[in-house]
């Protein structure tokens, strides 16, 4: 008999919706116009804050009030009207001014999100991809690659390098056939809280066999976060930069380009994920002419840390130094290893 009634003795916060079902577990936040419950039947379920009528909870919450006032104490609600027993007294809202709950786990996510050290919240991944040919041709291919950043509720920091290296050896006279080093950096930083952001970059490129020793871009811009869902982000960013090519033919030219663009994030499920970016920069001195950045690259999770991937990169310059192609293109694949902190 104690065993039949334990499971109801036990602690647990409740939600009543407006079409009378009541489920019962633990409430992990709210967020915007939807509340994430967890259950032990249902798991964790997403529910239109709308539809709930009364709710109570058995542990404390933290509950932003109308006007961002925040206070943390055990919950209930019902007649459209929200309850707060805080240490002090009661607090008193209604349930539609409500803005934010978070349980314990989602406050401290919240506060290392809100208040995080600089070397905190970094994450990314390396590449490491090698292939090798033997037989009339001896040829090495060795790639790398790393991706960083670190974002928190009001800004966004991002570091990247790559590079491909590879040799040839025919008739026993070796020579390289690539050789190409990318890099650079970007600060997005919201100004609206939601929409809108500010990005400043800087970029680096080397590249052996279209004669350029460094091209040097800095810029920036306004951006667009056209969609931003847990499976799918899409970012649109218009703005001006500088550049300044050396080449060892020798010849220098510097150059103001207005650029527009796109960075997509697709998750197509739990293992697969899809990241595009494309970049055109038309040339602001000499005009007509322009150059292109499109990177396209999927990954797929084979352990927690250990991912298998796909990369597609492809470099267009209209007006490239007398006997070289404007098109560079580059494809890659092997393994990634992710980090975060």
């Amino acid at each position: 008999m104690a065993a039949i009634l334990l499971p109801a003795l036990l602690p647990a916060d409740q939600i009543t919706l407006k079409n009378g079902d009541r489920i019962t577990g633990k409430i992990v936040k709210k967020d915007g116009d939807k509340v994430t419950f967890s259950s032990e039947l249902l798991g964790e379920v997403t529910i239109p804050w709308t539809a709930v009528t009364n709710i109570s909870s058995d542990e404390p919450l933290v509950v932003v009030l109308p006007e961002g006032k925040t206070v943390s104490g055990k919950i209930t609600a019902s007649d459209g009207k929200l309850q707060v027993a805080t240490a002090t007294g009661t607090e008193t809202s209604p349930l539609t001014g409500v803005s934010a709950m978070r349980n314990g786990d989602q406050e401290k996510a919240y506060q290392r999100l809100a208040h995080p050290g600089l070397l905190e919240l970094w994450a990314g991944y390396f590449d490491l991809g090698f292939s090798i040919a033997r037989g009339n041709a001896r040829t090495n291919t060795f790639t790398t690659a790393l991706n960083s950043s670190r974002t928190t509720r009001t800004d966004k920091m991002s570091l990247y390098f790559n590079q491909i290296y590879s040799t040839a050896t025919v008739n026993q006279v070796s020579s390289a056939t690539a050789k190409a080093v990318r890099g650079g950096w970007s600060y997005d930083r919201n100004v609206d809280g939601k929409r809108l952001f500010l990005n400043v970059f800087n970029d680096y490129e080397h590249d052996r066999f279209q004669n350029l020793d460094l091209r040097f871009v800095a810029g920036g811009g306004l951006g667009f976060h056209a969609i931003k869902t847990e499976k799918t982000q899409l970012d649109l960013p218009i703005g001006i930069a500088y550049n300044r090519e050396s080449y060892s033919t020798p010849l220098t030219r510097n150059s103001a380009e207005a650029f527009w663009g796109d960075d997509l994030t697709h998750k197509f499920n739990s293992s697969t994920t899809l990241h595009q970016t494309f970049r055109m920069f038309d040339n602001l001195t000499d005009l007509g002419t322009y150059r292109m950045n499109f990177d396209l690259g999927s990954a797929t999770t084979l352990r927690k840390w250990l991912s298998w991937q796909l990369t597609a990169s492809d470099r267009f310059l209209s007006n490239p130094v007398i006997g070289r192609q404007r098109n560079d293109v580059l494809l890659t694949t092997g393994f990634r290893i992710s980090f975060a902190r």
